[in-house]
């Protein structure tokens, strides 16, 4: 018979064995590359009791990284009912073991001895998993037997990344180590920050292709379902919110169709919202026509009024604007080009954000009309490699070159470059570059994937990070950012946590 259960009946398992009055030891984990270490641990569980269980994290719930797990999680659950010390296996329903342990009821809960130091556990998983063990009359026992870390092993020897990466990742660690770079994290949670830029509802409408229209040369597709997202700066300030202690989120919102029940449900409780008002039109929505098969993109249809704003509509924002940048130590800007920031709100910026940083994006609905230059000097200024070739206007130049020349000429003591792909680049005065190459492993959606790493790298900066450091962990952000689809998850403070520790083990 197999060792591999669903759940529920490992449930009636653990049942009949409590019936019995048999002790039932459970161990809980990812398990992604089996070593001595598991071993261990398992044979010192099983030698505690009469039966040894074990669930193992399912694939949707690891949270080491897009690159993660190695191991499918059926071939992980198989690897580990090979052991004989073993009795039953499942693939756990949840993300911790938290209703797992209520649903088994285990006699010893097991843990690693890396599990020891409660404060030192991000998720704060093992708490209340301790919890649910005593509420069950168990206990949580940790194990003390020879530590190894599937991540470092994995890394070492099952390598998910290139050569060259793997040689970043290495230098990276030498030059600021995982417990620098966890710190500079910690450092930005203090931080409290204003976000500033328009409230965008992302549509998703998902077809499915028919064909080409017999009359016209049209595609046909056919509806199916549709799906909204809280994007602009409504992701920005979500993401922010993982980063920040305190963040403020400064928003444009239309009165003629606001959407605000929508945005409010979208937003996290931790992000406290502020309404910039425009009299004229409706809160922006940008709808793309999704082709659901293979994910294709068809078309983008904007509702948005880009007139020039009414002069009441700006001074409002502006008195805002006034009040609210002084008490927070940094200002985060996403102008996406759609009429919310004007000369007289840009002047109130400038002239009121302690720290101020910049994103000015160029889309379809503003190319070639909106660039960074309307802001003049700032903190630290962020744009897409089109966009600084854009404000240079240099399609084929040295980019180290065009980024140098361009914080030289308006003054910015640093500035950061993202380039897809290819990663990113920054230049601090003084300092020079320094480039982190992108880390994504499973691409699904780029949509977000810059907002996600501004809203992590922003923040950092204003902490006092190095660039490096924020490129790092921006990156990281991004590579979170691409493998949802559109604004479906905010990051997580203990994910971007755990896929750190991932890639530097």
């Amino acid at each position: 018979m197999s060792k591999v259960l669903s759940l529920g009946e490992l449930a009636l398992k653990t049942a009949a064995e409590r019936r019995k009055g048999r002790k039932v030891v459970h161990c809980h984990g990812v398990f992604d590359l089996l070593h001595v270490g598991h071993i261990r641990h398992f044979e010192r569980a099983k030698s505690l009791g009469h039966t040894l269980v074990v669930t193992v994290t399912p694939d949707r719930f690891v949270n080491k990284g897009p690159h993660r797990p190695a191991f499918h999680e059926g071939l992980r659950a198989e690897a580990v009912a090979a052991l004989a010390c073993v009795d039953h296996v499942a693939v756990n329903a949840w993300p911790d073991a938290v209703q797992t342990i209520k649903l088994l009821r285990p006699s010893i809960y097991m843990k690693g001895s890396d599990y020891r130091s409660m404060k030192d556990d991000v998720t704060g998983g093992i708490r209340r998993e301790k919890r649910a063990v005593e509420s069950g009359g168990g206990k949580l026992v940790f194990t003390d037997e020879v530590v190894f870390s599937s991540s470092s092993l994995i890394n070492r020897h099952l390598p998910a990344f290139t050569p060259e990466l793997a040689k970043f990742f290495e230098g990276f660690t030498r030059r600021h180590g995982v417990a620098s770079v966890l710190g500079w994290l910690e450092d930005a949670k203090r931080l409290s920050l204003l976000a500033v830029g328009e409230a965008i509802v992302d549509e998703y409408a998902f077809c499915e292709a028919i064909g080409k229209s017999s009359k016209e040369p049209t595609l046909v597709v056919k509806g199916s379902e549709a799906e909204l997202f809280a994007g602009g700066i409504l992701a920005v300030a979500n993401n922010a919110a993982s980063i920040c202690r305190k963040v403020s989120m400064l928003a444009m919102i239309g009165r003629t169709k606001p959407r605000l029940d929508f945005i409010r449900r979208k937003l996290l409780p931790s992000v406290r919202p502020l309404w910039a008002w425009r009299s004229d039109g409706p809160t922006i929505l940008k709808r793309r026509y999704v082709e659901s098969y293979h994910f294709t993109k068809l078309l983008e249809v904007y509702e948005i009024q880009d007139a020039a704003t009414l002069p009441k509509d700006e001074a409002a924002w502006v008195r805002l604007i006034a009040r609210e940048a002084p008490r927070h130590q940094a200002t985060l800007v996403v102008d996406y080009g759609h009429g919310m920031l004007g000369e007289k709100a840009i002047k109130a910026l400038r002239a009121k954000a302690e720290y101020l940083i910049v994103n000015a994006q160029s889309n379809a609905g503003n190319i070639g009309y909106h660039t960074i230059d309307r802001y003049g000097k700032v903190d630290l200024a962020c744009m897409a490699e089109n966009e600084l070739r854009m404000e240079r206007r240099d399609r084929r130049g040295d980019l180290r070159g065009l980024l140098e020349s361009l914080c030289r000429e308006r003054g910015w003591p640093r500035a950061i470059c993202t380039r897809g792909k290819t990663g990113s680049l920054a230049y601090e005065r003084g300092r020079g570059f320094s480039a982190v190459p992108a880390f994504a492993g499973v691409i699904k959606d780029r949509v977000g994937a810059g907002d996600a790493f501004l809203s992590v790298a922003g923040p950092l900066v204003a902490a006092g990070a190095p660039l490096e450091v924020a490129q790092f962990l921006g990156n990281a952000a991004g590579a979170q950012a691409v493998a949802t689809v559109g604004h479906r998850q905010s990051l997580d403070r203990a994910t971007l946590i755990k896929h750190t520790e991932s890639l530097l083990k």
